[in-house]
């Protein structure tokens, strides 16, 4: 995934400009420019912070996107050394994704996240897919054209809409801000408050050699369409799916369930 496409897709959905979200942060227009086109590293964990909080997203999606690895963890760590026995104790058991998921169940039941954060619940991807929504191999020429096959599908799922509205949409957004974020991938949408999300998986049966910002051909689409009450949290875990061995995954799937195994055998290891 790269960290800049992903956080200039982000900044754009948020209505915040390069400018002012750099102003918000206390940093200059050119260092974040440079950031966003991967010519400097991700920002410190307090500039993620400060990023975050201009964007209403969770401090801690945002820094897992950059750095993978979180810091609150580290600094839990520090202030609470006790906590490395559990930490080793689930190593030691090796807890497999589902294992960890009822552990997930037991914390959320026993010492349940207070404040506003608490309330808001941003579906998996893997949960807005349907197999009718998979298509596998796709050719076209253009993404326009993979655009207007998904916009299809989600019209299908989407009450009130039609494709051709959804394609305009889209294409739209894509104009403004090509939505490439890495490895093949590109997070085409078009983020209506007043749709339930939906969303759909596009493998194309060759790369498209258009822009993207590591110069790697599109292989993978994931096509969104509205955005419940985290539309930004949504497009950050569908980024945060950008990683090599994903798309290698997705790209070797033959069937629509054996694609969406993968998207959530992906997305419960990514936590």
């Amino acid at each position: 995934m790269h960290f800049g496409a992903t956080l200039r897709l982000l900044r754009v959905d948020a209505g915040v400009s390069l400018r002012a979200l750099a102003q918000k942060i206390g940093v200059s227009s050119a260092y974040l420019s440079r950031v966003e086109n991967g010519h400097d590293q991700a920002p410190t964990p307090d500039r993620l912070m400060a990023i975050a909080r201009a964007l209403d997203l969770p401090p801690t999606l945002l820094i897992d996107l950059a750095q993978r690895v979180s810091p609150f963890v580290a600094r839990y760590l520090e202030d609470v050394p006790s906590a490395s026995y559990l930490f080793l104790e689930i190593a030691r058991r090796k807890l497999n994704a589902a294992q960890l998921a009822r552990v997930q169940a037991f914390l959320d039941a026993e010492f349940p996240v207070r404040g506003a954060a608490a309330g808001r619940i941003t579906p998996r991807l893997h949960e807005l897919l349907a197999p009718e929504r998979v298509l596998l191999k796709l050719s076209c020429s253009y993404l326009g054209d993979a655009i207007d096959v998904a916009a299809v599908r989600l019209a299908s799922a989407a009450p009130g809409l039609n494709a051709a509205a959804i394609a305009a949409e889209i294409r739209e957004r894509e104009r403004e801000s090509p939505t490439g974020v890495g490895h093949g991938v590109a997070v085409p949408h078009a983020m209506n408050a007043s749709v339930q999300p939906v969303a759909a998986l596009v493998t194309l049966a060759r790369p498209l050699p258009v822009a993207t910002p590591d110069d790697i051909p599109l292989q993978i689409l994931l096509v969104i369409l509205g955005g419940g009450q985290a539309p930004l949290e949504l497009l950050a875990r569908a980024a945060r799916l950008a990683t090599p061995d994903t798309v290698a995954d997705l790209c070797q799937a033959t069937t629509p369930e054996a694609a969406l195994g993968r998207v959530r055998h992906a997305e419960s290891e990514l936590g």
